[in-house]
């Protein structure tokens, strides 16, 4: 089976990075899939996919030219004539359907966004049916795929984007003997809430809070809201927050820490808080998304509602109030996300989406056939 999987961008973000797992899991099952991106953006998922041993071919345009994307995603399918072709964000679905429904290939389409911009929503929902099989990243995102695009449930499954690894680094465990970093790990944009973040600390100092440790706050990043992000950190009380700049191992970064925080107002699935809870971190979360699920209040982390800047001071002044306990979090962390995000599952989800996807080209070729006999 041959699969032209689409991609908005190869920016270093959530839904690209991936990719390479995904295709290698779609290879066991014997899937050929090869990686087409409308835009370059940063560029920073190439690495992966060099690393990897993914071609991924790069068009060269913009965000914004709509109708040139459209016209080269169908210049590629006539040249590659996949039998499937797999999209992956909104842009690159709209697209993605209108040019594949031309030519008769049938369409796979993830659904990653628990937030999804109104011009998109209805059009998504206007074309669901262009889409033969929809993936959602999680529960949460299935759920919202059913209810907003009227998805049936014979059409929809779910594939977790993550698979725990037990060759990533752990974290080791915090010593008194040195500051407590707290750390998170995302595109610096409104939506991963790294504002509410500031605001939780400012009002720490404003209680008077004293933690019976040294401790700082670090993210790890790079995106629109970095300049205003500096302008609130400098009024911050000095080390207690900071921009660490784009990562390019974020394992590693992870492993540096002795616990996570995601104060996102929104998730999908959310990669990069299973990959701390994989470190072994405790994670403090805004109850979205995924994250609801995955973080167990008391055993894995803490939850708070998304936007609540004074429930997350309240979590991070309990997190710090007992710096003890993070390990043993942690390590119930790391259990829960390898028996619950296993590589096993994930290569068995695999299989399950290449045999429904097997089926349906099957089904496809009959009916083609079929037709061409009533013709002649």
């Amino acid at each position: 089976m041959r699969i032209l999987y689409l991609i908005n961008s190869v920016e270093g973000g959530g839904a690209e990075l991936p990719v390479p797992r995904i295709a290698r899991a779609l290879a066991r099952h014997g899937a050929d899939t090869r990686v087409f991106a409308l835009t370059r953006r940063d560029g920073r998922a190439l690495d992966a996919f060099r690393k990897a041993g993914l071609p991924c071919t790069v068009r060269e345009g913009g965000k914004k030219d709509h109708a040139a994307a459209y016209r080269w995603i169908g210049e590629i399918l006539r040249q590659e004539r996949p039998d499937v072709l797999w999209t992956s964000l909104s842009r690159a679905t709209i697209l993605g359907q209108r040019a594949a429904a031309r030519l008769g290939i049938p369409v796979v389409s993830w659904q990653h966004a628990a937030y999804l911009k109104l011009g998109n929503a209805f059009l998504l929902r206007q074309q669901q049916r262009m889409t033969t099989l929809w993936i959602a990243d999680s529960e949460r995102v299935s759920e919202l795929t059913a209810r907003r695009l009227s998805v049936e449930p014979n059409r929809l499954l779910t594939w977790p984007i993550f698979a725990a690894d037990p060759r990533a680094p752990l974290a080791k465990p915090w010593n008194e003997k040195e500051p407590l970093r707290i750390g998170s790990l995302g595109r610096l944009h409104r939506i991963k809430g790294y504002d509410i973040l500031a605001e939780a600390i400012a009002l720490l100092q404003q209680r008077g809070f004293h933690a019976p440790i040294d401790w700082e706050v670090v993210i790890a990043g790079d995106g629109p809201e970095r300049e205003r992000l500096i302008k609130t950190i400098q009024a911050l009380p000095a080390g207690r927050m900071r921009l660490a700049g784009y990562v390019s191992e974020p394992t590693s970064f992870l492993a540096g820490l002795h616990a996570y925080v995601q104060p996102s107002r929104s998730e999908g699935f959310c990669v990069a808080a299973h990959e701390a809870m994989q470190a072994g971190l405790p994670v403090l979360a805004s109850a979205v998304g995924g994250l609801a699920h995955s973080v167990r209040v008391g055993r894995t982390g803490w939850l708070v509602q998304p936007g609540d800047a004074r429930g997350l001071a309240d979590a991070l002044a309990a997190m710090l109030s007992n710096p003890s306990r993070l390990a043993t979090m942690g390590s119930a962390a790391r259990a829960f996300v390898f028996d619950e995000f296993g590589e096993e599952r994930f290569n068995a989800i695999a299989g399950t989406i290449v045999e429904r996807i097997d089926a349906l080209v099957q089904a496809r070729r009959s009916a083609s056939g079929a037709t061409n006999l009533q013709s002649a």
